[in-house]
């Protein structure tokens, strides 16, 4: 079985899919218009300031409320000069305040553009000078030096609109028309814009069932920001566009807040990235807390390990449901209830979704057979693909093989068509004239019970010598005859053939992740301090 067969079926294809989009699409109208699907008194969304005084003084919006404010600030939008298609440059703490700029832009028909609050000063500088906003919202407690003349609104604007009388009809825009812009990571280059289009809300329809299994008056618990996507996608537009409740903490955090919340709000959904379960698990988090409601946890921006899904059912008698995405098209390979997990795989693509394995190396456009490693790609109908890169025509055409948009993760799928992760091409690992990917050694180090967290990289320990370094957060850092470094090479030299084996353990209290959650491996590599030797063998 082809690996493009095993991603698709005769039926749901991305060129039927897209057809179906409506002539006239608003992903704000599609998210939040009150209809049947949200009936208007119905809890669209609830921001938790404080978790002791949540009953008192939680935000709780109806989607007519919503709705109402959503229209208010486009309508506001609109009178301050912007035209559609203008962009918006946002930069505001993590309140109400956020979604409400975010879903008005796309109202008006103006490009939404999140940025994070914990910029510098020079990185929110980069975003203002490569997006060319025609507005920037920001507050001021945030402010940093603006380009004269550029105009700038914060939090107060955004109130007065809202109690003004206006309110703008959602804008007639076309499925294809930009409706936002989000920054990628730019881990090794400068961050680059990916322009999505209103069709890309559309486009998240495989993922309702095939990962989220969203119905109808659930509510979903995410415990992430405002300004990620991740939040923007699976915490707000996915649960709204399905009439359930989203739920937002912005309070002070202690691992206790989040059992608290699920049962508080009798959450169905929990999402959030990897790194967080196993320190709710590791510092008892989860005790005493009634967890009934919760069907099941999501994850995503970081691969799952076999030990934690174990250890989370174990612990809850509910389940941890992977996805593997990227900027350019969100999530489109999952497990789910109609997705039995796979230990050691994200799962399979959603149903509908076109995807293959193409070579890594050339330019075949041919899909790999099962088994064989390549570059992960997806096909370039499918409605949920970007638009493109902004302004950076070389890099978006670079992307592109044929019909096939090509990621830089490398993958692999199964004889049953699951997708097995092999890294992204730039951290993949070279060792003894073998390439390694470091999510094998980092999956193997986690089986055994003395670890907490694992992460590897390559280090250069001299000039000219490079050796694969475990780092190392220990499940109980006062047990170091459980995880001794010679235990766990030892334990590394069992399972893993010669060459991808650690030679040496570093000790950490954590591991170095952005904010999204993904581990940064290269500052791992960059930090690098010799506490144990090398191994021998």
């Amino acid at each position: 079985m082809s690996a493009q067969h095993a991603a698709g079926g005769p039926s749901g294809t991305p060129l039927e899919r897209a057809a179906a989009v409506p002539e006239r699409f608003n992903m704000a109208r599609y998210c939040l218009a009150p209809g049947e699907l949200r009936p208007a008194d119905a809890t669209a969304l609830v921001v938790v300031h404080d978790l002791a005084t949540a009953a008192a003084d939680a935000e709780s919006w109806t989607f007519a409320a919503l709705d109402d404010a959503v229209r208010a600030v486009a309508a506001g939008l609109l009178a301050a000069g912007l035209a559609p298609g203008d962009r918006v440059l946002i930069r505001l703490p993590n309140t109400s305040s956020y979604p409400l700029i975010f879903f008005g832009a796309l109202a008006a028909g103006v490009v939404a553009i999140p940025t994070s609050s914990q910029l510098t000063a020079e990185e929110f500088a980069f975003l203002v000078a490569d997006a060319a906003p025609q507005l920037v919202v920001c507050d001021p407690s945030l402010g940093v030096p603006l380009p004269a003349g550029l105009p700038v609104v914060g939090p107060a604007e955004i109130d007065d609109w809202c109690g003004q009388p206006d309110r703008a009809p959602y804008a007639d825009t076309a499925p294809d028309d930009p409706a936002y812009l989000v920054y990628t990571s730019g881990t090794s280059d400068r961050p680059k814009g990916v322009v999505h289009a209103h069709r890309a809300a559309w486009g998240r329809r495989p993922m309702y069932a095939a990962w989220l299994g969203l119905q109808p008056g659930d509510v979903v618990l995410h415990t992430g920001a405002f300004n990620w996507t991740y939040t923007l996608g699976v915490g707000l537009t996915d649960p709204w566009a399905n009439g359930a409740s989203a739920v937002i903490y912005n309070g002070p955090k202690d691992l206790g807040v989040w059992p608290a919340l699920i049962e508080r709000y009798r959450a169905t959904h929990f999402a959030a990235v990897p790194g967080l379960y196993p320190q709710l698990l590791r510092h008892g988090g989860l005790t005493g807390a009634d967890l009934s409601s919760l069907r099941h946890g999501l994850v995503a921006g970081e691969a799952l390990s076999p030990a934690l899904w174990r250890q989370w059912r174990e612990a809850t008698g509910t389940e941890l449901f992977e996805a593997l995405g990227m900027s350019e098209c969100s999530t489109f390979i999952s497990s789910g209830p109609s997705i039995p997990t796979r230990p050691g795989s994200p799962g399979k693509p959603q149903p509908g979704r076109r995807v293959a394995v193409l070579p890594h190396q050339g330019l075949g456009t041919e899909p790999l057979p099962a088994g064989e490693v390549g570059l992960l790609a997806v096909h370039r109908s499918d409605p949920g693909l970007m638009l493109g890169y902004w302004q950076r025509p070389q890099e978006e055409a670079a992307a592109y093989r044929g019909e096939w948009f090509v990621t830089s993760d490398l993958v692999h799928f199964d004889a049953d068509g699951y997708v097995h992760y092999h890294g992204r091409a730039d951290d993949v690992m070279t060792a003894m004239g073998y390439r390694v990917s470091p999510l094998e050694v980092e999956e193997c180090l986690a089986r055994h019970p003395g670890v907490g967290e694992a992460a590897v990289a390559e280090v250069e320990v001299r000039e000219g010598l490079r050796i694969i370094t475990a780092f190392v957060v220990p499940r109980d850092p006062d047990d170091r005859d459980t995880v001794d470094a010679s235990v766990l090479l030892a334990y590394a030299a069992d399972h893993l053939a010669g060459y991808k084996r650690p030679r040496e353990v570093v000790f950490v209290d954590a591991l170095p992740r952005t904010a999204n959650g993904k581990i940064l491996r290269r500052e791992l590599a960059g930090r690098h301090t010799r506490l144990s030797g090398p191994a021998s063998g």
